[in-house]
């Protein structure tokens, strides 16, 4: 399994767009950057960790729980880029790698996440295929509301006032959707996952019992995980929400390029979406190293505009804007439905 979709044929526009790319030497591994950022994120965890035992029962820790959150969501960015190989060649190292960062430094399961990913990879923004566009909480395709009663059809209403408070609930259900994964058990080395998971989850709720009152534990818990949500899905949000949906029928450039959305933004956005800013390519190019994709936007903007490929790119506020536009347009069907006419007197 692998989160790098198959190469298309020789004689396709991706291959002339390949060669570009390779030629500038943008595919090679880029091993001192990868040494200082995953210093500089374990050191940050440990930091933090540190400072909370350090603060102890205090109010103060949620100031903790708010520096965690951003760490907890730079370990996961750092797990994307392990099980896209960017980090290392080989599938060993990526692997262990990953689950000490998903698993057991998020408490995420690595195997279910990149199953998922993967899938999302080779069919972006697909109604039937991507896991990411999935009708579940949210609704991306207007076809979704059909049928949605109840609370489902009450968040569907009115899903873009609701998509930034549900996103604090991203960070359990990272959680619920792990262990419902090692439950169904078709999962590769599922024991070591499991075991993983356990460590993270006992590990937490005991730091947290022993240094903090019930109150300010569960006070903890709730800031950290609702920020860790919140950050964690601002950083996916703007990459393919509002873009076309692909019938199936596009070449493998096209559908990787008309269903995402570049953010423009300098280093502290590329830091802070951990280089997800730069979707398109990062989808042409999975295993492309972060810090590459800045230098080969230029390239493959270039190159689209050459074969005449819409390549769509804006601020951060705006692809926001733009995602929750689209919420809004999709969950039309079921406001409509909702509406009760107004009788007009004689």
């Amino acid at each position: 399994m692998t989160t790098e979709p198959a190469r298309p044929t020789t004689g396709s526009d991706f291959a002339e767009l390949n060669r570009r790319v390779t030629r500038a030497g943008l595919l090679e591994r880029r091993p001192a950057h990868y040494a200082v950022r995953l210093s500089a994120v374990s050191l940050a965890l440990v930091g933090g960790w540190t400072a909370f035992f350090l603060v102890g029962s205090s109010w103060w820790t949620l100031a903790v729980a708010a520096f965690l959150a951003v760490t907890f969501a730079q370990v996961a960015l750092v797990a994307h880029d392990l099980a896209h190989r960017q980090v290392f060649r080989t599938k060993r190292p990526s692997e262990v790698a990953g689950r000490i960062a998903g698993n057991l430094g998020v408490g995420m399961s690595y195997g279910w996440w990149m199953e998922k990913h993967t899938r999302h990879h080779n069919n972006p923004n697909h109604d039937d295929l991507d896991p990411d566009v999935a009708p579940e909480v949210l609704i991306w395709a207007t076809e979704s509301a059909r049928g949605r009663r109840g609370l489902k059809g009450f968040i569907g209403r009115h899903q873009a006032g609701l998509f930034f408070p549900l996103l604090t609930l991203l960070g359990i259900d990272l959680k619920v959707s792990s262990v419902k994964a090692l439950i169904r058990g078709d999962m590769k080395h599922r024991n070591l996952e499991a075991a993983l998971l356990v460590v993270h989850v006992a590990g937490y709720l005991t730091a947290l019992l022993l240094v903090l009152s019930p109150v300010q534990a569960l006070a903890f818990l709730v800031v950290h995980q609702a920020l860790f949500g919140v950050y964690l899905g601002m950083t996916f949000a703007p990459n393919h929400k509002g873009m076309p949906h692909p019938d199936g029928t596009e070449d493998f450039l096209r559908k990787q390029v008309l269903t995402s959305r570049n953010v423009t933004g300098g280093r502290l956005t590329d830091a802070a979406l951990g280089g997800l800013n730069y979707q398109i390519e990062h989808h042409l190019f999975p295993a492309m190293p972060t810090p590459n994709l800045r230098r080969a936007q230029p390239i493959v903007a270039a190159y689209c505009a050459e074969i005449g490929v819409a390549y769509e790119q804006t601020s951060l506020l705006e692809s926001y804007r733009r995602a929750l536009r689209h919420l809004h347009e999709v969950g039309a069907p079921l406001r409509s439905r909702s509406a009760v006419p107004v009788r007009q007197g004689r």
